[in-house]
């Protein structure tokens, strides 16, 4: 059975977007992730909508979507955190 994810917060550095899933952060570039995402402003990309079942993160000012599972099978944190 597969795990299922808890997203804990969505926050910003410069152009990194860090997601605390699970109690894991992982870190991921927004020049390799999103242009939309790397380009917004502050607002646009603090308004977003996490799906019921915690599959992904969509982003209406923007009209962004992100799947969380794609993300983790790309990258994994060393030693639990990124």
């Amino acid at each position: 059975m597969e795990k299922m994810l808890n997203i804990q917060s969505v926050t910003f550095e410069q152009e990194s977007m860090i997601l605390k899933i699970n109690d894991l952060d992982y870190k991921f570039d927004l020049n390799r992730l999103s242009l939309k995402l790397l380009h917004a402003t502050s607002r646009q990309r603090n308004e977003f909508q996490i799906s019921p079942a915690n599959y992904g993160i969509h982003w209406p000012l923007i009209d962004e979507d992100i799947s969380v599972k794609q993300l983790l099978e790309k990258k994994r944190p060393p030693n639990g955190s990124l």
